[in-house]
């Protein structure tokens, strides 16, 4: 299989699950959904660092060594990192017709649809732009912080201020729920260089309660976090206490402190 082959793949599959997803009669587009963004994103499971975490790594601005990049390869020996940028473009040309189901009657629906949207292409912000109208009207708790999180994860693709901003007023302000918070906080550690503020450490840690972080794993990049905690309290661990150890795990498996 040559890369045009591999890419061509891709391009086909991502399409396919799009039609599949879009169709409200279709008993299986919640799963065609779910899995969508997967294509999209590659060496993404059990990343929480603050430099890693929502990163696109095969943009433009990630150079190629020796013809691969950070992706590694696939089976079929060429960078993994075209078939994500083939997934990449399938969903950004698709964005109108994924657009519509961030209103859909389903969370879990609204939240997939945030989750693959945010690997789509937006140099222009009209994507982010959907997102923030949205985000006006959504009630559900954890539907919000998928929509902060895919707001983060775009404008790390496409830097916008306004956004960074917009990420930072967020975890401040105590009238969101603290889900949004939460979210919010992550999403700018993400975005920034700035050390992290003694008023958003305090508030992360008070915020980020076990239960709450379990309910938090509803939303795919916390699923994909992994390890012996739930996604959130790894993020926090990892981007404001890096010297706190892994939690002891039960399963054998597990890697152990």
């Amino acid at each position: 299989m040559c890369a045009d082959d591999s890419r061509a793949a891709v391009a086909l599959a991502v399409p396919f699950l799009i039609r599949i997803a879009t169709d409200p009669d279709h008993r299986h587009r919640a799963a065609a959904l779910g899995g969508l963004a997967a294509p999209a994103r590659a060496r993404h499971f059990g990343v929480a660092s603050r430099d890693e975490f929502l990163l696109h790594r095969s943009g433009p601005q990630h150079e190629m060594r020796n013809g691969y990049d950070d992706y590694g390869v696939e089976v079929t020996g060429y960078p993994a990192g075209w078939s994500v940028a083939a997934a990449r473009a399938a969903i950004t040309a698709a964005a109108p017709l994924l657009l519509p189901l961030l209103g859909d009657s389903d969370p879990a629906m609204r939240i997939d649809a945030s989750y693959a949207l945010a690997t789509a292409a937006d140099p222009g912000h009209t994507v982010r732009g959907v997102f923030a109208a949205r985000f006006a009207e959504e009630k559900d708790p954890v539907a919000l912080a998928a929509l902060v999180l895919t707001t983060a994860e775009i404008t790390r693709g496409h830097p916008h201020r306004p956004a960074t901003a917009w990420l930072r007023e967020l975890w401040q302000d105590r009238a969101q729920v603290p889900e949004v918070r939460l979210a919010a906080a992550i999403g700018w550690l993400c975005l920034t260089d700035e050390p992290a503020p003694d008023t958003l450490r305090t508030t992360v840690d008070a915020l980020a309660t076990d239960e709450r972080a379990r309910a938090m794993d509803a939303l795919p990049w916390m699923a994909a976090v992994g390890g012996n905690e739930p996604g959130l309290l790894r993020c926090v661990r990892r981007m404001l206490h890096p010297e706190a150890p892994e939690p002891y795990s039960d399963d054998p498996w597990a890697p152990q402190p």
